[in-house]
């Protein structure tokens, strides 16, 4: 693929998140025009701020104003995102978007739950198209999420996979695949499933968060059960989708992640980023201060 000359306007959904904030970035680094769409309008370098709620339809309408390709983060949360997302796109259509790249996951097939409808209507919508699936987050263990969380208060990170393996892969080069397929001809027209590159377990992760960072981490080996009924417990997330959460990861633990492709080095010409340097990176920690602690947690 080849960077398109003159390309237009890329409305980026959902950029103050993790991927979205990451895209827009790229994208303005390169030259391309952006329009940085979030619910507050919140202000980003270069770009040009509008409101957007995928639940309010009449914010759509001008934040479509003057694009041609937009990059599609779903509501986060939702069980059933296809019910805002189609209607948004049919929308789109008819404003002149002609690209659109939807952010999916490599759990969730086309046509599958969640996402998966909205991934399976995509190439009908529009001639130029891609959906990246990327594996799980790196960011997952360094950002905002439960994992993080967990182990920053508590030195643990708990999970249904057992010993399965995942290729987790770094939110930098899901953005760069992003702005990769939101700007190169020929458009991808296809699904990107997205890895690291290598496969790591939920152990794996601990010890390597235990090393670089010299704070000790464990992984505690939940049921799915189990999983379901903590994620509902404490971060309030409703039973069916932590149910689902839940099954992820028992998928996991019967190898469905255990994988790892050449997708990012494919479409961005270098090599995806390993956990280990991102950890370094996220935590500020140099590759020369990684110490391996004495003591661990209690579990």
């Amino acid at each position: 693929m080849t960077a398109a000359t003159g390309s237009g306007t890329t409305l980026v959904t959902g950029v103050t998140g993790t991927t979205g904030s990451r895209t827009a970035a790229r994208l303005i680094a390169g030259g391309h025009r952006v329009r940085a769409a979030s619910r507050r309008a919140s202000p980003v370098a270069g770009a040009d701020a509008v409101r957007f709620d995928w639940y309010d339809p009449t914010s759509h309408d001008a934040a479509l104003t003057g694009t041609d390709r937009v990059y599609l983060v779903p509501p986060v949360g939702d069980p059933a995102p296809a019910d805002v997302m189609l209607p948004f796109l049919e929308r789109a259509r008819a404003h002149g978007v002609r690209r659109a790249v939807l952010l999916s996951s490599s759990a969730i097939p086309a046509g599958g739950p969640a996402v998966g409808a909205v991934h399976e209507a995509l190439p009908g919508l529009f001639e130029e198209w891609a959906v990246l699936r990327p594996s799980w987050f790196m960011q997952n263990f360094t950002g905002d999420h439960a994992h993080a969380t967990g182990i920053r208060e508590e030195g643990v990170v708990r999970s249904a996979t057992g010993t399965g393996r995942v290729g987790f892969v770094d939110a930098d080069d899901i953005a760069a695949v992003a702005a990769t397929a939101l700007t190169a001809d020929p458009p991808p027209n296809t699904d990107l499933v997205l890895t690291g590159p290598e496969t790591l377990s939920y152990d794996d992760i601990a010890r390597i968060c235990t090393e670089v960072t010299g704070r000790p981490v464990v992984h505690r080996a939940l049921t799915a059960g189990q999983l379901r009924d903590h994620l509902t417990r404490t971060a309030g997330i409703p039973a069916a989708f932590a149910a689902m959460l839940a099954a992820m990861d028992r998928a996991i633990a019967d190898g469905a992640e255990d994988r790892v492709t050449d997708t990012v080095l494919r479409l961005t010409g270098r090599p995806p980023h390993g956990f280990r340097e991102v950890v370094r990176r996220e935590a500020g920690v140099r590759a020369d201060s990684a110490r391996t602690p004495t003591s661990r947690p209690t579990e």
